[in-house]
């Protein structure tokens, strides 16, 4: 799972252009949103396309959403449920 957090890393930087920041910089259990990387709701669609694009998963359930995008963590743990 280490592996597939640090590819989701390198894929959120690219996807949110988030530029000058390594994978290093972002903590697997620090939250996406708000106090953390400090992203907005333009962001989460962005993370939504991320995961249909790179992983084939549509988030069914809008309201899933807050749980999946918590922390790189919970999206790796979303994806390793639901890939197929």
């Amino acid at each position: 799972m280490t592996e597939l957090m640090d590819q989701l890393k390198e894929q959120i930087i690219l996807q949110l252009n988030l530029e000058g920041m390594k994978k290093e910089d972002i903590d697997n259990d620090s939250s996406l949103f708000g106090g953390g990387l400090g992203l907005d709701s333009i962001d989460a669609l962005e993370l939504i396309v991320l995961l249909e694009k790179n992983y084939g998963i549509k988030i069914a359930n809008p309201a899933d959403g807050k749980k999946i995008f918590q922390s790189i963590r919970s999206m790796a743990e979303f994806i390793e449920a639901n890939k197929k």
